[in-house]
Protein backbone atom coordinates (compact mmCIF):
# COMPACT_ATOMS: atom_id res chain seq x y z
CA UNK A 1 0.00 0.00 0.00
CA UNK A 2 1.30 3.34 -0.72
CA UNK A 3 2.48 6.15 1.72
CA UNK A 4 0.01 8.88 2.42
CA UNK A 5 2.38 12.01 1.55
CA UNK A 6 1.58 15.16 2.67
CA UNK A 7 -0.46 18.26 0.02
CA UNK A 8 1.74 19.99 -1.98
CA UNK A 9 2.86 23.57 -0.70
CA UNK A 10 2.35 22.15 3.09
CA UNK A 11 5.18 21.09 4.87
CA UNK A 12 5.94 19.48 7.97
CA UNK A 13 8.53 21.44 10.69
CA UNK A 14 10.41 18.72 12.02
CA UNK A 15 12.10 19.02 15.80
CA UNK A 16 15.29 19.81 13.68
CA UNK A 17 13.08 22.86 12.75
CA UNK A 18 10.84 23.90 15.74
CA UNK A 19 13.59 25.49 17.95
CA UNK A 20 14.32 28.12 14.98
CA UNK A 21 10.44 28.62 15.10
CA UNK A 22 10.18 28.83 18.75
CA UNK A 23 13.19 31.46 19.09
CA UNK A 24 12.06 33.58 16.41
CA UNK A 25 8.24 33.65 17.95
CA UNK A 26 9.19 34.12 21.28
CA UNK A 27 11.55 37.47 20.49
CA UNK A 28 8.32 38.53 18.17
CA UNK A 29 6.08 37.75 21.37
CA UNK A 30 8.62 39.64 23.87
CA UNK A 31 8.75 42.76 21.32
CA UNK A 32 5.33 43.03 20.75
CA UNK A 33 4.37 42.83 24.56
CA UNK A 34 7.27 45.72 25.58
CA UNK A 35 4.93 47.82 23.25
CA UNK A 36 1.72 46.92 24.70
CA UNK A 37 0.17 44.44 22.20
CA UNK A 38 -2.23 41.95 23.37
CA UNK A 39 -2.90 38.58 21.74
CA UNK A 40 -5.89 37.69 19.83
CA UNK A 41 -7.26 34.10 18.47
CA UNK A 42 -9.70 33.52 15.74
CA UNK A 43 -10.77 30.42 13.70
CA UNK A 44 -8.74 29.72 10.39
CA UNK A 45 -12.48 29.16 8.15
CA UNK A 46 -14.65 32.27 7.51
CA UNK A 47 -17.39 32.39 4.97
CA UNK A 48 -15.88 33.34 1.79
CA UNK A 49 -17.85 36.67 1.74
CA UNK A 50 -15.55 38.29 4.18
CA UNK A 51 -12.48 37.98 2.05
CA UNK A 52 -14.23 39.23 -1.07
CA UNK A 53 -15.96 41.77 0.22
CA UNK A 54 -12.31 43.06 2.00
CA UNK A 55 -9.70 41.78 -0.02
CA UNK A 56 -11.22 42.61 -3.43
CA UNK A 57 -13.04 39.95 -5.83
CA UNK A 58 -10.60 40.93 -9.13
CA UNK A 59 -7.17 40.43 -7.02
CA UNK A 60 -5.21 37.21 -7.42
CA UNK A 61 -6.32 36.29 -4.05
CA UNK A 62 -9.78 35.81 -4.40
CA UNK A 63 -9.61 35.02 -8.18
CA UNK A 64 -6.69 32.15 -8.08
CA UNK A 65 -5.82 31.42 -4.76
CA UNK A 66 -8.16 30.88 -2.12
CA UNK A 67 -9.14 27.40 -0.81
CA UNK A 68 -13.09 27.41 -1.18
CA UNK A 69 -15.48 24.74 -0.26
CA UNK A 70 -19.20 24.31 0.48
CA UNK A 71 -19.57 23.00 3.88
CA UNK A 72 -23.00 20.49 4.41
CA UNK A 73 -25.25 23.10 5.32
CA UNK A 74 -24.47 24.96 1.33
CA UNK A 75 -22.45 27.86 3.04
CA UNK A 76 -19.20 28.76 1.21
CA UNK A 77 -15.88 28.74 3.26
CA UNK A 78 -13.22 29.68 2.91
CA UNK A 79 -9.44 28.91 4.57
CA UNK A 80 -8.05 32.42 5.69
CA UNK A 81 -5.83 33.41 3.03
CA UNK A 82 -4.58 36.73 5.15
CA UNK A 83 -5.36 37.97 8.80
CA UNK A 84 -6.10 41.16 8.94
CA UNK A 85 -10.29 40.47 7.34
CA UNK A 86 -10.66 37.72 10.11
CA UNK A 87 -9.00 40.48 12.59
CA UNK A 88 -11.40 42.85 11.93
CA UNK A 89 -14.74 40.99 12.04
CA UNK A 90 -14.04 39.26 15.15
CA UNK A 91 -13.23 42.82 16.75
CA UNK A 92 -16.33 44.36 15.16
CA UNK A 93 -18.21 41.11 16.46
CA UNK A 94 -17.04 41.39 19.69
CA UNK A 95 -17.71 45.05 20.12
CA UNK A 96 -13.68 45.99 20.54
CA UNK A 97 -13.95 48.71 17.39
CA UNK A 98 -16.30 51.37 17.98
CA UNK A 99 -14.94 54.33 20.17
CA UNK A 100 -12.08 52.43 21.48
CA UNK A 101 -8.35 51.83 20.52
CA UNK A 102 -6.98 48.53 20.44
CA UNK A 103 -3.43 47.46 19.57
CA UNK A 104 -3.41 43.48 18.74
CA UNK A 105 -1.58 40.61 17.42
CA UNK A 106 -1.80 37.21 16.33
CA UNK A 107 -0.06 34.39 14.73
CA UNK A 108 -1.39 31.48 12.76
CA UNK A 109 -1.48 29.52 9.15
CA UNK A 110 -2.78 31.14 6.44
CA UNK A 111 -3.46 29.46 2.68
CA UNK A 112 -3.08 30.08 -1.09
CA UNK A 113 -3.14 27.95 -3.48
CA UNK A 114 0.08 29.12 -5.22
CA UNK A 115 2.55 27.24 -7.14
CA UNK A 116 5.08 26.21 -4.36
CA UNK A 117 8.74 27.18 -4.04
CA UNK A 118 11.37 28.15 -1.32
CA UNK A 119 9.57 31.45 0.48
CA UNK A 120 6.26 30.71 -1.08
CA UNK A 121 4.16 27.81 0.03
CA UNK A 122 0.41 26.83 0.10
CA UNK A 123 0.21 26.28 4.06
CA UNK A 124 2.29 29.64 5.24
CA UNK A 125 2.68 31.04 8.54
CA UNK A 126 2.31 34.65 9.76
CA UNK A 127 2.66 37.29 12.57
CA UNK A 128 0.07 39.82 12.19
CA UNK A 129 -0.47 43.18 13.83
CA UNK A 130 -3.19 45.31 13.46
CA UNK A 131 -4.55 48.54 15.28
CA UNK A 132 -7.64 49.82 15.23
CA UNK A 133 -9.08 54.05 16.78
CA UNK A 134 -5.87 55.77 15.90
CA UNK A 135 -6.03 58.38 12.93
CA UNK A 136 -2.35 60.19 12.96
CA UNK A 137 0.84 59.39 11.36
CA UNK A 138 2.44 58.32 15.13
CA UNK A 139 0.64 55.08 15.10
CA UNK A 140 1.71 54.31 11.49
CA UNK A 141 5.21 55.21 12.53
CA UNK A 142 5.09 53.03 16.15
CA UNK A 143 4.93 50.00 13.71
CA UNK A 144 7.55 50.70 11.75
CA UNK A 145 9.55 51.30 14.75
CA UNK A 146 8.55 48.20 16.71
CA UNK A 147 9.18 46.12 13.60
CA UNK A 148 12.74 47.70 13.20
CA UNK A 149 13.30 46.81 16.54
CA UNK A 150 12.25 43.23 15.86
CA UNK A 151 15.41 43.14 13.22
CA UNK A 152 17.73 44.57 15.30
CA UNK A 153 17.37 42.12 17.97
CA UNK A 154 16.98 39.55 15.72
CA UNK A 155 20.95 40.54 13.93
CA UNK A 156 19.25 40.81 10.43
CA UNK A 157 18.84 44.95 10.28
CA UNK A 158 21.39 45.06 7.50
CA UNK A 159 19.85 42.78 5.20
CA UNK A 160 16.43 44.45 5.05
CA UNK A 161 15.53 47.82 3.31
CA UNK A 162 12.19 49.76 4.39
CA UNK A 163 10.58 50.91 1.28
CA UNK A 164 7.89 53.60 1.80
CA UNK A 165 4.78 55.17 -0.32
CA UNK A 166 1.36 56.90 0.26
CA UNK A 167 -1.42 55.65 -1.72
CA UNK A 168 -3.86 58.56 -0.80
CA UNK A 169 -7.24 58.55 -0.25
CA UNK A 170 -9.92 56.79 -2.11
CA UNK A 171 -10.62 60.19 -4.59
CA UNK A 172 -6.73 60.72 -5.00
CA UNK A 173 -6.63 56.99 -6.34
CA UNK A 174 -9.58 57.58 -8.51
CA UNK A 175 -7.74 60.33 -9.97
CA UNK A 176 -4.78 58.60 -10.34
CA UNK A 177 -6.28 55.72 -11.48
CA UNK A 178 -7.40 57.08 -14.63
CA UNK A 179 -4.22 58.58 -16.13
CA UNK A 180 -2.92 55.80 -15.16
CA UNK A 181 -5.25 54.01 -17.59
CA UNK A 182 -5.17 56.33 -20.06
CA UNK A 183 -1.18 56.37 -20.19
CA UNK A 184 -1.35 52.21 -20.14
CA UNK A 185 -3.86 51.59 -22.99
CA UNK A 186 -0.89 53.11 -25.76
CA UNK A 187 1.19 50.37 -24.57
CA UNK A 188 -1.66 47.44 -24.78
CA UNK A 189 0.46 45.56 -27.33
CA UNK A 190 3.68 45.49 -25.22
CA UNK A 191 1.64 44.50 -21.77
CA UNK A 192 2.06 41.01 -20.06
CA UNK A 193 -1.20 38.96 -20.27
CA UNK A 194 -1.98 39.87 -15.93
CA UNK A 195 -1.38 43.46 -16.69
CA UNK A 196 -3.58 43.96 -19.56
CA UNK A 197 -6.50 42.08 -17.64
CA UNK A 198 -5.66 44.42 -14.90
CA UNK A 199 -5.77 47.34 -17.10
CA UNK A 200 -9.71 47.07 -16.72
CA UNK A 201 -10.33 45.88 -13.13
CA UNK A 202 -7.43 46.85 -11.41
CA UNK A 203 -5.27 48.97 -12.86
CA UNK A 204 -2.88 49.99 -9.49
CA UNK A 205 -2.10 46.27 -9.37
CA UNK A 206 0.04 46.81 -12.43
CA UNK A 207 2.51 48.90 -10.19
CA UNK A 208 3.48 45.46 -8.37
CA UNK A 209 4.18 43.59 -11.77
CA UNK A 210 7.50 41.73 -12.04
CA UNK A 211 6.99 41.49 -15.84
CA UNK A 212 10.45 43.32 -17.41
CA UNK A 213 8.85 44.67 -20.43
CA UNK A 214 5.86 45.64 -18.30
CA UNK A 215 7.76 47.22 -15.23
CA UNK A 216 9.98 49.54 -18.44
CA UNK A 217 6.85 50.70 -20.01
CA UNK A 218 6.23 52.18 -16.48
CA UNK A 219 8.78 54.15 -15.79
CA UNK A 220 7.35 56.56 -17.73
CA UNK A 221 4.42 56.30 -16.43
CA UNK A 222 2.38 58.73 -14.43
CA UNK A 223 3.73 59.34 -10.17
CA UNK A 224 0.48 58.29 -7.42
CA UNK A 225 2.57 61.28 -5.44
CA UNK A 226 1.62 63.87 -7.87
CA UNK A 227 -2.58 62.76 -7.33
CA UNK A 228 -2.14 62.85 -3.69
CA UNK A 229 -4.85 65.54 -1.65
CA UNK A 230 -3.54 67.70 0.69
CA UNK A 231 -4.53 65.78 3.76
CA UNK A 232 -3.00 62.88 2.26
CA UNK A 233 0.09 64.74 1.92
CA UNK A 234 0.20 66.03 5.08
CA UNK A 235 -0.23 61.87 6.88
CA UNK A 236 2.93 61.25 4.86
CA UNK A 237 4.73 63.90 5.56
CA UNK A 238 4.21 63.50 9.33
CA UNK A 239 5.04 60.01 9.10
CA UNK A 240 8.24 60.48 7.36
CA UNK A 241 9.41 63.16 9.56
CA UNK A 242 8.89 61.28 12.32
CA UNK A 243 10.82 58.15 11.08
CA UNK A 244 13.44 60.63 10.26
CA UNK A 245 13.69 62.07 13.91
CA UNK A 246 14.10 58.51 14.95
CA UNK A 247 16.73 57.28 12.28
CA UNK A 248 14.82 55.06 10.81
CA UNK A 249 15.93 55.18 6.85
CA UNK A 250 13.55 54.17 4.15
CA UNK A 251 13.24 54.28 0.53
CA UNK A 252 10.78 55.90 -1.22
CA UNK A 253 8.74 53.09 -3.82
CA UNK A 254 6.33 55.14 -5.84
CA UNK A 255 5.13 51.88 -6.78
CA UNK A 256 4.09 50.69 -4.13
CA UNK A 257 0.79 49.91 -3.92
CA UNK A 258 0.48 46.39 -2.04
CA UNK A 259 -1.92 43.66 -3.57
CA UNK A 260 -4.99 44.00 -1.40
CA UNK A 261 -8.01 46.91 -1.93
CA UNK A 262 -8.95 47.76 1.30
CA UNK A 263 -5.16 49.65 1.42
CA UNK A 264 -5.01 53.57 1.34
CA UNK A 265 -2.43 56.15 2.71
CA UNK A 266 0.45 54.84 4.23
CA UNK A 267 1.75 51.33 2.33
CA UNK A 268 5.25 49.57 3.41
CA UNK A 269 7.37 46.91 2.56
CA UNK A 270 10.52 45.32 4.31
CA UNK A 271 12.32 43.71 1.74
CA UNK A 272 15.82 41.42 1.37
CA UNK A 273 17.67 40.55 -1.37
CA UNK A 274 19.13 37.61 0.59
CA UNK A 275 16.02 35.33 -0.70
CA UNK A 276 16.29 35.46 -4.01
CA UNK A 277 12.49 36.37 -5.77
CA UNK A 278 10.76 35.99 -2.26
CA UNK A 279 12.29 39.29 -0.57
CA UNK A 280 9.06 40.96 0.94
CA UNK A 281 9.32 39.64 4.96
CA UNK A 282 6.86 42.55 6.16
CA UNK A 283 4.40 44.46 4.26
CA UNK A 284 1.85 46.38 5.87
CA UNK A 285 -0.37 50.10 6.17
CA UNK A 286 -3.20 52.01 6.43
CA UNK A 287 -7.20 50.63 5.80
CA UNK A 288 -9.10 52.94 7.50
CA UNK A 289 -12.04 52.24 5.20
CA UNK A 290 -12.25 48.24 5.78
CA UNK A 291 -14.15 47.93 9.23
CA UNK A 292 -17.17 50.22 7.56
CA UNK A 293 -16.54 47.96 4.10
CA UNK A 294 -17.26 44.94 6.45
CA UNK A 295 -20.54 46.39 7.91
CA UNK A 296 -19.02 48.20 11.37
CA UNK A 297 -18.69 51.87 12.28
CA UNK A 298 -15.99 54.30 10.78
CA UNK A 299 -12.65 53.13 12.48
CA UNK A 300 -9.04 54.29 10.94
CA UNK A 301 -6.83 50.83 11.72
CA UNK A 302 -3.32 50.36 10.08
CA UNK A 303 -1.42 47.34 10.65
CA UNK A 304 1.18 44.50 9.09
CA UNK A 305 2.19 40.95 8.20
CA UNK A 306 5.28 39.22 8.47
CA UNK A 307 6.25 35.86 7.26
CA UNK A 308 7.65 33.35 9.56
CA UNK A 309 8.61 31.00 6.53
CA UNK A 310 10.76 33.86 5.24
CA UNK A 311 12.21 35.22 8.82
CA UNK A 312 13.63 32.13 9.57
CA UNK A 313 14.93 31.38 5.85
CA UNK A 314 16.74 34.83 6.57
CA UNK A 315 17.84 33.69 9.63
CA UNK A 316 19.55 30.69 8.60
CA UNK A 317 20.76 32.64 5.11
CA UNK A 318 22.58 35.19 7.35
CA UNK A 319 23.68 32.60 9.98
CA UNK A 320 22.42 34.06 13.13
CA UNK A 321 19.84 31.43 13.82
CA UNK A 322 20.64 30.41 17.33
CA UNK A 323 22.40 26.65 17.92
CA UNK A 324 19.57 23.79 18.49
CA UNK A 325 19.58 23.77 21.99
CA UNK A 326 20.47 20.74 24.21
CA UNK A 327 16.87 18.49 24.71
CA UNK A 328 18.18 17.82 28.33
CA UNK A 329 20.18 19.39 31.02
CA UNK A 330 19.93 15.98 33.11
CA UNK A 331 19.78 12.70 31.74
CA UNK A 332 18.71 9.76 34.24
CA UNK A 333 20.28 6.13 33.47
CA UNK A 334 18.33 3.37 35.20
CA UNK A 335 18.81 -0.30 34.52
CA UNK A 336 16.86 -2.96 36.33
CA UNK A 337 13.39 -2.75 37.28
CA UNK A 338 13.63 -1.50 40.44
CA UNK A 339 16.03 0.94 39.30
CA UNK A 340 13.53 2.12 36.57
CA UNK A 341 10.52 3.02 38.85
CA UNK A 342 13.33 4.64 41.35
CA UNK A 343 14.02 6.97 38.33
CA UNK A 344 10.26 7.54 37.68
CA UNK A 345 9.75 8.62 40.96
CA UNK A 346 13.27 10.81 41.10
CA UNK A 347 12.98 12.63 38.21
CA UNK A 348 10.09 14.10 39.36
CA UNK A 349 11.92 15.37 43.03
CA UNK A 350 14.26 17.02 40.86
CA UNK A 351 11.45 18.47 38.32
CA UNK A 352 9.74 19.47 41.35
CA UNK A 353 13.07 20.97 43.37
CA UNK A 354 13.77 22.97 40.20
CA UNK A 355 11.39 23.47 37.38
CA UNK A 356 13.68 25.07 35.23
CA UNK A 357 15.61 22.29 35.16
CA UNK A 358 15.03 19.42 31.75
CA UNK A 359 15.01 16.00 33.05
CA UNK A 360 15.46 13.22 30.16
CA UNK A 361 14.95 9.63 31.78
CA UNK A 362 15.85 6.33 29.64
CA UNK A 363 12.43 4.30 28.75
CA UNK A 364 12.39 1.43 26.86
CA UNK A 365 15.48 -0.61 28.57
CA UNK A 366 18.70 -0.88 27.66
CA UNK A 367 22.56 -1.29 28.91
CA UNK A 368 24.67 0.93 30.80
CA UNK A 369 26.65 1.51 27.78
CA UNK A 370 23.67 1.92 25.43
CA UNK A 371 22.13 4.39 27.37
CA UNK A 372 25.50 6.90 28.14
CA UNK A 373 25.60 6.86 24.39
CA UNK A 374 21.56 8.40 24.67
CA UNK A 375 22.36 10.71 27.24
CA UNK A 376 25.48 12.28 25.21
CA UNK A 377 23.67 12.61 22.11
CA UNK A 378 20.88 14.42 24.23
CA UNK A 379 23.49 17.29 24.94
CA UNK A 380 22.60 16.96 28.83
CA UNK A 381 25.15 18.19 31.29
CA UNK A 382 24.42 15.84 33.83
CA UNK A 383 23.91 12.17 34.20
CA UNK A 384 22.69 10.23 37.26
CA UNK A 385 23.36 6.66 37.39
CA UNK A 386 20.99 4.35 38.79
CA UNK A 387 21.39 0.75 39.04
CA UNK A 388 20.08 -2.24 41.26
CA UNK A 389 23.02 -1.90 43.52
CA UNK A 390 23.23 1.52 43.90
CA UNK A 391 19.70 1.49 44.58
CA UNK A 392 20.22 -0.70 47.49
CA UNK A 393 22.55 1.20 48.94
CA UNK A 394 19.83 4.30 48.68
CA UNK A 395 21.97 6.80 46.84
CA UNK A 396 22.85 7.63 42.55
CA UNK A 397 26.18 8.09 40.73
CA UNK A 398 26.24 11.57 39.00
CA UNK A 399 28.46 12.15 36.23
CA UNK A 400 29.50 15.52 34.37
CA UNK A 401 28.83 15.06 30.60
CA UNK A 402 30.81 17.61 29.65
CA UNK A 403 33.76 17.75 31.81
CA UNK A 404 35.89 15.27 31.68
CA UNK A 405 38.03 16.51 34.69
CA UNK A 406 35.04 16.32 37.21
CA UNK A 407 34.60 13.10 38.90
CA UNK A 408 31.67 10.47 39.52
CA UNK A 409 30.45 11.76 42.91
CA UNK A 410 28.04 9.27 45.09
CA UNK A 411 25.14 10.80 46.29
CA UNK A 412 21.91 9.90 48.52
CA UNK A 413 18.72 9.70 46.80
CA UNK A 414 16.67 12.14 49.01
CA UNK A 415 19.56 14.40 48.82
CA UNK A 416 19.80 14.66 44.92
CA UNK A 417 17.64 17.10 44.39
CA UNK A 418 19.49 19.87 46.14
CA UNK A 419 22.62 18.18 45.31
CA UNK A 420 22.20 18.91 41.62
CA UNK A 421 20.77 22.05 42.01
CA UNK A 422 23.51 23.73 44.83
CA UNK A 423 26.92 22.10 42.35
CA UNK A 424 25.31 21.67 38.92
CA UNK A 425 22.37 23.76 38.29
CA UNK A 426 23.86 27.03 37.69
CA UNK A 427 25.86 25.67 34.73
CA UNK A 428 23.15 24.98 32.85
Amino acid sequence: MARIQSIRGMNDILPTETPLWQYLEGRIRDVLSRYGYSEIRFPIVEHTELFKRSIGEVTDIVEKEMYTFEDRNGDSLTLRPEGTASCVRACDQNGLLHNQIQRLWYTGPMFRHERPQKGRLRQFHQVGVETFGMTGPDIDAELILLSARLWRELGISDALTLELNSIGNAESRANYRQALVDYLSGFKADLDEDSLRRLGSNPLRILDTKDPKTREILLGAPVLADYLDEVSRAHFVGLCARLDAAGIPYKLNPQLVRGLDYYGLTVFEWTTDKLGAQGTVCAGGRYDGLVEQLGGKPTPAVGFAMGIERLCLLLETLAVAPAIPALADVFIVSVGDGAEIAALTLAEAIRTALPTARVLINCGGGSFKSQFKKADKSGAALAIVLGEDELAQGHAAVKSLRDSQSEQQLVALAELPDYIGKHFFTKF
